[in-house]
């Protein structure tokens, strides 16, 4: 995705395809700037507010490995699937959802409810510290990303899995694959991260119904 929210001096000159300003208390603007129009932004307050809160799901960095557990192994969907799905775990992007899946060794295409409880507890720690780290470095810079002030991210110096397609894997040396889930390119180990049992085989020799791409 595109677009940047950045805080600039009142007399800065306004950059293309700024939607929207919001003056600040000491004197700044907070500029929305968004050249695909992809974002929604809303003013809600009370009521209107909670009830928006509502449709969102966990924090990952808040919510426990006891819940966090519970909440993927009731689900029967795809696990990174369940990871972009903003009603079961709010904030969780494609790149933290790849590299969180790399470090605790599970494919994209294994189904919540079949996870371990191990697996799952793995996974949730994985990701905690994924993101924990992902937000001290700022976030990853693929293409025109900017943090809050306007500085590129560091993360993408440390990917694992993401955008690594026939790199080796950091642990085995296996070539990293990618496969569509979700709607989404997925990058994975096939040794590290072992495929479900029991789907068909595509043309990769792989099991499941997601898309791969070779």
């Amino acid at each position: 995705m595109t677009g940047t929210m950045v805080p600039r001096h009142a007399n800065e000159p306004r950059a293309k395809h700024t939607h929207l300003v919001a003056l600040l208390d000491d004197g700044r603007e907070l500029r929305y700037i968004d050249p695909r129009r992809f974002g929604r932004i809303a003013w809600l307050a009370g009521e209107g507010l909670r009830k928006e809160l509502l449709r969102f799901g966990a924090d990952p960095l808040v919510i426990s490995q006891e819940a966090f557990v519970q909440r993927i192994r009731g689900r029967k969907a795809r696990i990174k699937a369940m990871l972009l799905d903003q009603g079961v775990l709010r904030g969780v992007g494609n790149i933290y959802a790849d590299e969180s899946l790399w470090k605790a060794k599970i494919h994209p295409t294994r189904i919540g409810a079949r996870l371990s409880v191990e697996e799952a507890g793995r996974l949730h720690g994985a990701l905690r510290q994924i993101l924990e780290k992902a937000i001290v470095l700022r976030g990853s810079s693929i293409s025109d990303f900017l943090d809050a002030e306007g500085e590129p991210g560091e993360y993408q110096l440390h990917h694992k899995a993401y955008g690594r397609e026939g790199k080796p894997c950091y642990r085995c040396k296996t070539p990293l694959r990618r496969i569509v889930v979700a709607g989404r390119s997925s990058f994975f180990c096939p040794n590290c991260q072992t495929a479900p049992r029991g789907g068909k085989k595509n043309a990769t020799g792989e099991t499941g119904s997601a898309a791969w791409c070779v």
